[in-house]
């Protein structure tokens, strides 16, 4: 690309943008056509006949001006964010102390000891997003295809004794999953998990739909999908098996910001759908754990807009929202953008959050309600 060309989005009647220098779309704007529109965004790579494969945005690329002597530095040089190698997401937690959490852009799961003590545990996730344990201390992780190459599309489970890493499902109905996002676990043990796209490239997509799914043993079920959800995200079971919580994030025009609830059958079937909680224009929820009163504690908001159709209304923070939909009230975290939370300690009454970069943790008075490790 030079300056003067144009770039124009796949798809029949999608916009044209003006080159305005090499690697940038003038007017900073860039959709993944016909989907969402993303603002203030530079264009990084590009291939298959100009398709955006990887953007950055200018609000999350932080610029400082540099104050040295003329002859040290150009005059008006400023430093700016070269590259991103952290998001932080999917925080789980082990009877061992130890706690497991992704960082998508860096492609690791990554474990901090009871001491403090980071470490990696996984070099190579797949694009881990979502993380938790089943009823007998085994990972289960989301794998999915998002902040650049690598993503392997897929729901894994890791054995932490012998380390042995099961895929459990790679394929529904022969096709892809477009990029596993979190999971869940009931008593019975089986595994809900959301299958929605985020990212920009969409050129390998297999799937027509976004959708929540069970695995139940050796069988996958789609259990909802489009249109009676837009986009799911975090969700959560009770404990007694027979509500299923599910996050709707889709931040287009008119996108559902909700929090959704439906009744379990035995047979995984669900029905029953309602209205939990609705975020409005702001961003809606991520990811989301129960409390040991049946409260929802959910990761949501931004500090700063990041596209057209989205705005700062919900602050960033975990809001706690009861059963019957009543905001409860909110934790303010500090940070963009707030992903995902998981309750700890003996007791359960650690909160994780991760957002951004950072592992945030505060001390609460009510437990986490928790498949593992069980607690009286």
């Amino acid at each position: 690309m030079a300056v003067g060309d144009s770039y124009q989005l796949p798809g029949r009647g999608a916009p044209v943008f003006p080159v305005a220098r090499p690697g940038n779309l003038a007017g900073g704007r860039s959709s993944d056509w016909p989907g969402r529109v993303h603002s203030r965004y530079d264009l990084l790579h590009v291939r298959r006949g100009w398709r955006i494969v990887e953007v950055r945005s200018r609000e999350d690329s932080p610029v400082f001006d540099v104050d040295l002597p003329e002859g040290l530095v150009p005059p008006g040089t400023k430093a700016r964010t070269a590259a991103g190698v952290c998001f932080l997401e999917g925080p789980a937690w082990h009877e061992s102390g130890d706690l497991y959490f992704s960082d998508i852009a860096g492609n690791r799961i990554l474990r901090m000891d009871p001491e403090g003590i980071v470490s990696v545990f996984r070099a190579d996730s797949g694009r881990t997003n979502g993380n938790t344990f089943d009823a007998q201390g085994r990972l289960i992780s989301c794998e999915g295809a998002e902040f650049g190459k690598g993503g392997r599309r897929r729901m894994v489970r890791t054995d932490l004794e012998t380390g042995e890493v099961q895929v459990l499902t790679d394929r529904f109905e022969g096709k892809r999953y477009n990029a596993p996002n979190d999971a869940c676990v009931d008593r019975r043990g089986r595994i809900w998990f959301t299958d929605p796209y985020y990212w920009i490239d969409r050129d390998s997509l297999e799937m027509g739909h976004e959708s929540v799914y069970c695995i139940d043993g050796r069988d996958v079920r789609r259990v909802v999908s489009q249109p009676d959800i837009g986009r799911p995200n975090g969700l959560a079971i009770t404990p007694d098996d027979k509500t299923l919580y599910v996050i709707d994030s889709h931040p287009v025009e008119g996108g559902n910001r909700k929090i959704w609830a439906f009744d379990v059958a035995d047979d995984a079937t669900l029905s029953g759908q309602r209205l939990v909680f609705d975020f409005g224009r702001g961003r809606g929820g991520d990811g989301m754990r129960l409390d040991r009163q049946g409260n929802l504690w959910v990761a949501a908001g931004v500090l700063k807009s990041r596209n057209p159709h989205e705005t700062t209304e919900v602050k960033t923070g975990v809001h706690v929202i009861s059963p019957a939909g009543k905001l409860l009230g909110r934790i303010p975290i500090s940070e963009d953008v707030i992903t995902n939370l998981t309750f700890a300690g003996p007791e359960m009454k650690t909160l994780y959050v991760t957002a951004g970069k950072t592992l945030f943790r505060i001390e609460t008075s009510v437990s986490g309600y928790s498949l593992y490790p069980a607690i009286a």
